[in-house]
């Protein structure tokens, strides 16, 4: 049992894990990109063009910003952290379960240690790339007002190890991949809805601002939001601190899983 709780073993073996799936990915990397942008560009143009429409152009409830410059900065938030959840459910759970790969890279010289965190830091490199798509076209449509959005992609990659990690603890306990419906109904649906993505938080009602104040995607829309258009945020230190100790959190949770799985 001790060994299952250990910390965390980190060494540069996890690059090798890394590697394998970057090179995996190069194959496909067009229509992975393309596929990631597709879901949220909908969003995007047809919420912010169509409810954006019946709005106030520059309304003081979306920073004096129109709506659909409001919803580019949510949806870069929102296209990263669903990134890096499918990598982190279905194609990790994939490798784990059905392809039996990490089976195979262990009989390399390699620990269980090593394949989680190679599969953690590819889950966030390609949740960062699908972020990085989206802050290029937005850029490109004019919705970016600075270049103080350079300062996003950092956001970006740590709200995609966050993400990659909670992804890891649910690819842990899964039985199939049925199992995956549960997360994306119960948790990660209810969060881009209270997490300020299409709306500001202060529109809700007190108790779900509450909530939302725990919401790491919350947290990742408040320091990029501000950036995006042009502004330093605020206080952007607890919000990354939130960001970066739920992603080590939760790494060490989906390992100590993990390790129950597949060691035991």
């Amino acid at each position: 049992m001790g060994n299952f709780f250990s910390l965390p073993r980190f060494s540069l073996r996890a690059i090798a894990v890394w590697r394998r799936n970057f090179l995996v990915w190069r194959k496909l990397a067009i229509p992975s990109v393309l596929g990631n942008l597709a879901d949220p560009m909908i969003y995007l143009f047809g919420l912010g063009y169509g409810l954006g429409g019946m709005l106030p152009t520059n309304s003081a409830a979306f920073g004096g910003v129109s709506y659909i410059v409001f919803l580019a900065s949510g949806t870069v938030c929102a296209s990263t952290m669903n990134a890096a959840s499918f990598e982190a459910l279905y194609s990790a759970f994939s490798r784990m379960h059905v392809q039996k790969t990490w089976d195979a890279i262990l009989n390399a010289p390699l620990a269980l240690d090593d394949v989680l965190a190679g599969e953690w830091l590819w889950a966030a490199t390609k949740a960062t790339l699908s972020g990085l798509a989206i802050l290029v076209v937005i850029s490109a449509l004019g919705f970016v007002a600075s270049p103080l959005a350079l300062w996003v992609i950092p956001v970006i990659f740590l709200t995609g190890l966050t993400f990659a990690a909670l992804g890891l603890i649910v690819t842990a306990l899964a039985p199939n991949f049925d199992f995956f419906m549960y997360y994306f109904t119960l948790l990660m649906t209810p969060m881009v809805l209270l997490s300020g993505v299409f709306f500001p938080i202060e529109q809700l009602p007190a108790a779900f601002q509450s909530v939302a104040c725990a919401l790491p995607l919350a947290h990742a829309v408040r320091v990029v939001r501000p950036l995006l258009l042009g502004e330093w945020p605020a206080n952007p230190i607890p919000h990354l601190a939130v960001l970066l100790v739920t992603a080590l959190i939760a790494y060490w949770v989906a390992l100590v899983l993990t390790r129950r799985r597949l060691l035991k």
